[in-house]
């Protein structure tokens, strides 16, 4: 991109790190993105890795699940899909349920009554997080309803 400009690269990246300072600032913080949601709203939080170019000893930032280098994100997204917050990148082996409580996600749902629909991960968050059944080989029918029920409102299309 430097060369395609025809300036340096520290000045490209200079660039680059400014533009996404500009754009997160625009962007809602975690409680107005929820604003308007309230009791019988329902979303939809799930974490992905978004793969990095990191040396092998950077340990902080390699996720064993993924076998490669990355950092992780949380993002709610309503039923239809349209995006409505995404967390700041977090390193490390910790679970995604882990950030959803560091960035506030789960408290802020439950104090506002919204119905979250999640992975396991956020099994045990809270009253309002609906995750999946555990599969079992011989898991009782109303399980195995309730969890292709589950995927079918996470995964609209």
């Amino acid at each position: 991109m430097a060369a395609g400009f025809g300036v340096s690269t520290a000045t490209a990246w200079r660039y680059v790190e400014e533009a996404l300072d500009v754009l997160a600032a625009w962007a809602p913080g975690l409680r107005e993105a929820l604003t308007g949601l309230g009791e019988g709203d329902h979303v939809i939080v799930d974490g992905t890795l978004i793969s990095i170019d990191r040396i092998a000893t950077d340990e902080s930032y390699y996720s064993l699940k993924h076998r490669k280098h990355g950092m992780n994100v949380q993002v709610i997204v309503c039923p239809d899909g349209t995006p409505l917050w995404f967390s700041p990148c977090g390193t490390g082996p910790h679970p995604r349920s882990d950030r959803g409580r560091a960035h506030g996600i789960v408290q802020t749902c439950l104090t506002r009554q919204i119905l979250v629909l999640a992975s396991r991960v956020y099994q045990g968050a809270g009253a309002t997080f609906r995750t999946l059944y555990y599969h079992h080989r011989e898991q009782p029918e109303h399980y195995q309803q309730f969890n292709r029920d589950h995927a079918r409102l996470r995964a609209p299309r």
